[in-house]
């Protein structure tokens, strides 16, 4: 009997942990697993399933693939109408008997925590294997007193057994270790289930249980991804830092046996991060680790409402001083559609956070996940939301749909403007010339819809333009400073042999060049890394620029780019001398 545990991802980057940990639990050799991604077709998706011929098959379920599955689910049972499917994940738990009712040939849902489930599901049908009528009154009296599922009887009826009491997490076997590791993906790591808060819209307040996997465990298994030099592993645990001792003893870990490969990405409430911790991480190797800090919103009322627990100030103080260290890639993230927060209190909690100097800015939009106190509060909200997943928030009480259309725009600009990394210095000096950075995106997004350019792909050297000529409507006198300003972006970002038509005539002559790297690749006294080069090899592994607005040469050094933003090493040049003070990551 063949038991096929099928996840559909968002991207392909992304694995499923929750189907790995499930047939690492079972134990059972007819388990495999099959991964596709949202971007995928249905019918590719559905023809791939129908050739691997399951007797069981079971989706993992999430508001991004919710759709898939159940178009799946529909019409792999016209298909092979005598193969069982079941379903799991945080998006059928909580509706388990509707989701049977949609669903009419759908047998079962496994709520919760699925581990021990499942495994149990296994041991069902092991037992009910033979196709004859003892067999499958087996399989029924199996079911029937099998924890955490909601399944329809052989007669039809829909019966909600128990939920599981949650697992002991170090009994769950570590999943990479017997399997072959997935190239060019991101790995999940589970270090912690629950959460100690009670935040309204997420799932993860309904577990109160918060449960810690032992430390030698995760130690091990942790050097298991730096031994392989895995490129980036993500801890799902929802705040990591919730303990201070076991986030201190990973932390520390990582640190102490870092081969410079792994990143390792955690979800943190920045409020908690206490002394060590800070100094801890101060000394970390740049990139090592990465943190994803969710302020949501500044305003107190909304705070109180949504049964959040943050002091704005000590994020605020711990923020600033991560960032001072320049070693650690941060992300903070803000919800917009939260009760007591209109298009004015977005603002305010926009402006104060993004001054905060992330290294990205979220901006995300409340979903109305069923099973969480949001959903229980959408009539007195007047919270509207769409019908199908991801149950985004459309309109609530204090925020109109109009609203919510500009605060897309707004994220759509923050997307391709502040989160790419790739104008830093010309957001920094435009945004200075703006009371509120909000106003500034926004009037960036009026500018776009304005001209149509919201309906077209850009390339990338057309964002730098598109900004130029938006700088240069706002402040005309200014323009050839935000020209030199985008020019220094770019080149920070790429060793473009062709220049861009924005940055205009190239301003260092070919004399000046020609001395320059004869000289350098004579005394490498700016790029020391180069030993060993000719003139022109290493003027094409740089770029030489000169910026009036700096009144300076600057050269470009691809060979040796920050790790965390991955901008090229800038030399200031003086030409006068061929002496002068090197930055690094100015």
């Amino acid at each position: 009997m063949k038991i096929l545990l099928t996840a559909i991802n968002a991207k392909y980057i992304h694995s499923n942990l929750a189907v790995y940990s499930l047939k690492a639990y079972a134990k059972d050799p007819g388990v495999e697993i099959a991964e596709y991604t949202i971007n995928q077709t249905v019918d590719s998706i559905l023809g791939s399933l129908y050739e691997r011929r399951p007797d069981i098959l079971c989706f993992s379920c999430y508001v991004w693939n919710l759709d898939y599955v159940e178009s799946l689910a529909r019409e792999f049972a016209k298909i092979c109408p005598e193969t069982e499917i079941w379903l799991g994940g945080p998006e059928v738990s909580y509706d388990a008997g509707e989701v049977l009712r949609r669903l009419p040939k759908v047998r079962g849902v496994m709520k919760g925590e699925g581990e021990a489930t499942f495994a149990g599901l296994c041991r069902a049908y092991r037992k009910g294997e033979d196709k004859g009528p003892e067999a499958l009154m087996t399989r029924e009296r199996e079911l029937s007193g099998l924890q955490g599922i909601t399944y329809r009887t052989m007669e039809g009826e829909i019966r909600e057994n128990p939920w599981r009491e949650p697992l002991d997490l170090s009994e769950i076997p570590f999943v990479y270790e017997e399997m072959e590791l997935p190239a060019h993906k991101i790995l999940y790591y589970e270090s912690s289930r629950g959460c100690p808060f009670a935040c309204s819209y997420c799932l993860s307040s309904i577990d109160k249980k918060l449960r810690f996997r032992d430390l030698d465990l995760v130690k091990k298994e942790l050097q298991f991804f730096i031994d392989r030099e895995v490129p980036q592993v993500k801890f799902v645990d929802r705040t990591f830092n919730c303990s201070h001792s076991h986030a201190l003893a990973v932390w520390k870990y990582i640190m102490e046996h870092d081969r410079g490969k792994t990143n390792f990405h955690f979800e943190i409430a920045a409020d908690l991060l206490n002394e060590e911790e800070l100094a801890l991480i101060s000394h970390m190797r740049p990139g090592l680790i990465q943190l994803e800090i969710g302020v949501q919103t500044v305003n107190p009322d909304t705070i109180r409402e949504i049964r959040r627990k943050m002091d704005l100030e000590k994020v605020e103080r711990a923020v600033e001083r991560i960032r001072k260290g320049r070693n650690i890639h941060q992300h903070l993230d803000l919800i917009a559609g939260l009760p007591m927060e209109d298009l004015e209190s977005f603002r305010r909690s926009f402006d104060r956070v993004y001054r905060m100097k992330p290294d990205q800015l979220q901006l995300g939009f409340l979903k109305v996940l069923k099973g969480s106190y949001m959903k229980e509060m959408e009539q007195e909200y007047e919270l509207q939301h769409t019908e199908r997943p991801p149950y985004e928030v459309l309109s609530t009480r204090w925020l109109s749909y109009a609203d919510i259309l500009l605060l897309k725009g707004v994220e759509d600009m923050v997307e391709n403007y502040y989160n790419s990394g790739q104008f830093s210095h010309t957001l920094e000096a435009l945004s200075a010339r703006y009371d509120s950075p909000f106003r500034m995106f926004e009037e960036l997004w009026e500018y776009y819809r304005g001209r149509g350019l919201d309906q077209v792909q850009h390339k990338r050297s057309a964002r730098y333009e598109i900004l130029l000529e938006f700088a240069a409507g706002k402040l005309p006198e200014e323009k050839e400073y935000f020209r030199e300003l985008l020019t220094f972006d770019y080149y920070l970002r790429e060793n473009a042999k062709t220049r861009p038509e924005f940055a205009g005539d190239y301003q260092v002559d070919k004399d000046t060049l020609r001395v320059f790297y004869e000289w350098e690749a004579r005394t490498g006294t700016y790029l020391p890394d180069y030993r060993g080069y000719d003139k022109n090899q290493i003027r094409r592994m740089t770029h030489l620029e000169y910026f009036h607005w700096r009144n300076q040469y600057v050269l470009f050094d691809y060979f040796v780019k920050n790790p965390l933003n991955h901008e090229a090493r800038i030399c200031k040049i003086d030409m006068c001398c061929l002496e002068g003070e090197e930055h690094e990551f100015s």
